[in-house]
């Protein structure tokens, strides 16, 4: 990791006026001026918003040049979806046969350097990991997240869905792949990993991140294990969690969730300072336990 100047403190009321911007609740403009009230002892507006947004080179857990990684940009056909999709496919180097795949979903911005950042998090844990873009009918993710969601709001969401799922369909007969496939998400990805768990009944297991909830009635479609992660302050996506509990519940569907006390939405993603250490390792070595277990069939 690189580092960078030192972010000024955030509270958590900017966190949350940010968790607001990110998802489309208010506009940038509108982010500007109520962040203005924080711009205190000296910090200018801009340094305050700057505060809360992703700072990608400083956080790269695994580079994009690493050794033991074998990484390609490929493109696959999604008939019903943006006719074809691109993606970031990565597995071991010293892979000596098919391995277990992972289709990562990203967040509401494309494929951005953390969720890549991530993909390769995956393979190294032995995996092969596949990211689709949603932005790759529209040139791919353009830098940076303000165009990126500007960009995903363009697309329609049936037909994001159709290409997640044609993703798992192409990697479950790549040749890099044995066929037992996972799907993991963040945010919106969390979502689309919820549904591709109604979607797919073939799915070996989906993760979801502080995920939206799909319909409570098609609960009894799920046939995948589900481990969903919730960040405690996260109000807005665990309002919909008690429904949809019963309705796994009532099911009778095979599913552990974790709840992880004081952190935020995206607490998972290490380049903001929504990110909560702790919570985020634990997470994540849930994760890997998890797919350790319907992946491989190790207990």
């Amino acid at each position: 990791m690189t580092s960078g100047p030192p972010r000024p403190p955030v509270s958590q009321e900017l966190l949350d006026l940010y968790d607001r911007y990110a998802h489309g609740f208010i506009s940038r403009r509108e982010f500007a001026r109520s962040a203005a009230r924080f711009a205190v002892g000296g910090l200018t507006v801009a340094a305050v918003m700057e505060s809360v947004l992703p700072r990608y080179a400083e956080a790269q857990q695994v580079q994009e040049d690493d050794e033991r990684l074998e990484a390609t940009r490929v493109e696959y056909p999604s008939p019903e979806g943006a006719g074809t999709m691109g993606a970031y496919l990565v597995r071991p180097r010293a892979a000596a046969g098919p391995l277990p795949g992972v289709v990562v979903i990203h967040e509401n911005r494309g494929l951005n350097p953390h969720i890549a950042d991530v993909t390769r998090r995956a393979a190294l844990a032995g995996y092969v990991a596949l990211a689709p873009d949603a932005l790759f009918p529209l040139g791919g993710y353009p830098g940076n997240d303000d165009d990126g969601r500007a960009l995903q709001r363009q697309r329609d969401r049936d037909e994001m869905a159709n290409d997640f799922e044609a993703a798992i369909r192409w990697l479950q007969g790549h040749a890099w792949c044995n066929g037992r496939v996972a799907c993991m998400g963040f945010c919106f990805g969390g979502s689309m990993a919820n549904l591709m768990a109604v979607r797919i009944p073939d799915l070996a297991a989906a993760v979801p991140f502080y995920g939206g909830q799909p319909e409570v009635d098609r609960a009894g479609e799920i046939r995948a294990p589900l481990l969903l992660h919730f960040g405690e302050l996260d109000e807005r996506v665990n309002a919909g969690w008690p429904e949809y509990r019963e309705a796994l519940d009532a099911a009778g569907k095979d599913f552990v969730a974790h709840f992880y006390e004081g952190a935020n939405h995206g607490f998972h993603n290490d380049t903001t300072p929504r990110y909560d250490e702790a919570a985020a390792k634990l997470a994540w070595q849930r994760t890997l336990d998890f797919l350790a277990e319907h992946l491989r069939g190790e207990e």
